[in-house]
C-alpha cells in the first residue's frame, strides 16, 4: 500500500509522537486532521488501534485489527492485535485459536509464540504456555531481545500461572 504523502504523514507523525507523550485525547485529534479517504490507510489503523487500546475500547479495537487482517494480511500487527483484542474482551480461547491458525504464515519470530504463551497461561494451559514462551525465548532477534523479552515475561500477569506453579 501506498505511504501517506504530506499533510498527512505530519498529522500521524504527530498523533504518534502525542500516544508516546501519553496524550491520547491529541493523538486521536491529530489523525482526525488526515484526509477523510485516508483514514483508513493501514498506518491510520494502526495507531488508531493503539489509541484505542490505551482507552480499552476494545470492541473498537476488535474492528480495527479485523479490519487490517484483511486489508493486509500479509501483516503480522493485524492478526497480533486481532487477539490481542479479543482477549481483552475475554475471548481468550478464540485469541489463541486465531494465533494458531496464522502462525505459520510468519518467519519465526518472538511476537506471536509469546502472545499464545500468555493466552494459553490464561487459560490453564501451562505445559503448552510453557512450551511457547520457550519458543519465544528462542526465537528472539539477539540476546538483548532475549533478555528483554524475559524481564517482561517476569512481570507479566498473565504468565502468573505459570510462576506460581513452579513449572519453570
Amino acid at each position: 500500500m501506498k505511504s501517506l504523502e504530506p499533510p498527512d504523514s505530519l498529522h500521524l507523525q504527530a498523533a504518534q509522537g502525542w500516544l508516546e507523550l501519553g496524550n491520547h485525547a491529541e493523538a486521536n485529534e491529530e489523525l482526525d486532521k488526515i484526509t477523510p479517504q485516508l483514514r483508513a490507510h493501514p498506518d491510520v489503523l494502526q495507531l488508531r488501534w493503539r489509541i484505542y487500546a490505551h482507552a480499552h475500547r476494545w470492541e473498537a479495537c476488535l474492528e480495527i485489527a479485523k479490519a487490517l487482517t484483511e486489508m493486509i494480511p500479509a501483516r503480522r500487527f493485524g492478526w497480533v492485535h486481532l487477539a490481542f483484542s479479543l482477549h481483552n474482551l475475554n475471548r481468550t480461547a478464540q485469541a489463541r485459536k486465531v494465533l494458531l491458525s496464522v502462525l505459520d504464515r510468519f518467519e519465526p519470530n518472538s511476537t506471536i509464540p509469546y502472545y499464545l504463551a500468555r493466552y494459553c497461561a490464561s487459560l490453564g494451559l501451562l505445559a503448552e504456555a510453557k512450551s511457547w514462551l520457550e519458543t519465544a525465548f528462542r526465537h528472539a532477534v539477539d540476546k538483548e531481545e532475549e533478555d528483554r523479552l524475559k524481564l517482561r515475561a517476569l512481570e507479566e500477569p498473565d504468565l502468573e500461572p505459570i510462576w506460581k506453579s513452579g513449572s519453570t
